[in-house]
């Protein structure tokens, strides 16, 4: 009895073996359809790797544009930003030249808005899509996205112009006028009237540590 387990696990063994070698020197479209049923199926790791196999194996092929811009899309519905952007990264370095290259840019806009969660512990991801938005606004003013990248703009504006008015309030209540006066210009400058701008409602867990 024991010898035929024995047979039966080794003979499991080398089937799992051939299949993970079948799983090589396969057409790009292969790797294309593999990896669009996996995002389909939220097996997401699963179609990083199977990414990772069609750009080794064929890098020149011309659907590595199309499957990046699948995945990266896939990972922002998954609220996975940072991967979204490092498709979207990757894209730009190879195909900064494509037609479609401001629609890329504006993905990666909305990629770090989105991935924008914490107002109080965030503020170089603020600082670092608006530099972005103004390059975009700078290269692509036609660009038909424009309207959608102004918007997130005013937002993260905002977004400034509250956490610098918070700041100068801590100075303030330290009786530091001088840095406070700093920052309520700094705030203004973002935003010229903070009274539009409503309080970030900050669960009582969280204020504790801001």
């Amino acid at each position: 009895m024991k010898n035929i387990i024995g047979v039966i696990f080794v003979v499991l063994f080398l089937a799992s073996c051939a299949a993970k070698q079948e799983e090589y020197n396969k057409p790009a479209i292969y790797w294309y359809n593999k990896m669009i049923k996996q995002i389909a199926n939220y097996q997401m790791d699963e179609a990083d790797n199977t990414f990772t196999s069609l750009e080794s194996e064929h890098k020149n092929s011309p659907l590595i544009s199309s499957a990046m811009m699948i995945i990266a899309n896939a990972h922002m519905a998954e609220e996975e930003y940072e991967m979204a952007n490092y498709y979207l990264d990757e894209y730009i370095k190879r195909f900064g030249y494509s037609k479609n290259i401001d629609y890329v840019r504006y993905l990666k806009i909305k990629a770090n808005f989105l991935a924008f969660k914490n107002q109080f512990r965030e503020q170089q991801l603020i600082l670092d899509t608006i530099e972005e938005i103004d390059d975009f606004v700078d290269n692509y003013g036609q660009s038909p996205y424009i309207y959608l990248v102004q918007t997130i703009r005013s937002r993260l504006l905002m977004a400034k112009a509250s956490l610098d008015t918070e700041i100068a309030e801590l100075y303030a209540r330290i009786d530091k006028p001088k840095a406070s006066e700093i920052y309520t210009k700094k705030a203004k400058s973002s935003w010229s009237d903070l009274n539009n701008i409503k309080p970030v409602d900050v669960p009582w867990y969280r204020w504790l540590f801001e």
